[in-house]
């Protein structure tokens, strides 16, 4: 059995849509359109966020794995941006910075516009002209952009580990990172905050 479709399939651009809509709407129902609650995890007074794509990002790798092993999903198949080390450092630090300084990141942003937040609508505004600018300074950044590239490199084959490997450390990682974050919470949380 399986794949259940692939991106050559004509109902992938109407199932893309409808999990869209579903991602956005959880965005919006746990709360992810508040701009306080998102730069809370830049003060530590909530680390909902990060607690969220953690379990997130590993209830999808697991499923992954599963997938995979019953033939339902083939990971050959699945698409991997091509890595360009230097220009995704750069890109980061950028978007890290945009984060915090307009509480959204481009994800949240649109689903906070969607239900009319003015600030989301402005953050969108800033994120369109930054394309525009990128787009048009090309020629003076775009050989840094390609410079360090990878291909499309997944981080166990960098590291010369298993999947599975890398996995369980993340898994490890991501429950110090609930641990830890509890304790700076806990900390700055002496102080009563409201959304």
């Amino acid at each position: 059995m399986g794949p259940l479709f692939t991106a050559a399939d004509e109902w992938s651009y109407v199932i893309a849509l409808v999990l869209g809509i579903a991602f956005g709407y959880i965005l919006e129902s746990a709360g992810f359109s508040s701009s306080r609650k998102l730069a809370g995890v830049f003060y530590g007074y909530d680390f909902v966020v990060l607690r969220v794509f953690f379990t997130a990002a590993i209830t999808a790798a697991i499923g992954l794995f599963y997938f995979d092993y019953l033939g339902w999903l083939n990971f050959s198949e699945i698409y991997v941006n091509k890595l360009y080390v230097g220009s995704a450092i750069v890109g980061g630090m950028i978007m890290g910075l945009g984060f915090i300084i307009g509480g959204f990141c481009p994800g949240t942003s649109a689903c906070a516009a969607a239900i009319g937040k003015v600030d989301a609508m402005i953050f969108i505004g800033g994120v369109v002209i930054g394309a525009i600018i990128f787009d048009a300074g090309y020629p003076l950044w775009g050989e840094f952009y390609e410079s360090g590239g990878k291909g499309s490199a997944t981080l166990y084959e960098d590291l010369g580990i298993s999947r599975e490997l890398l996995l369980f450390g993340f898994i490890l990682f991501a429950l110090f990172a609930f641990w830890a974050t509890a304790l700076i919470q806990k900390k700055v949380s002496n102080k009563t905050h409201k959304y």
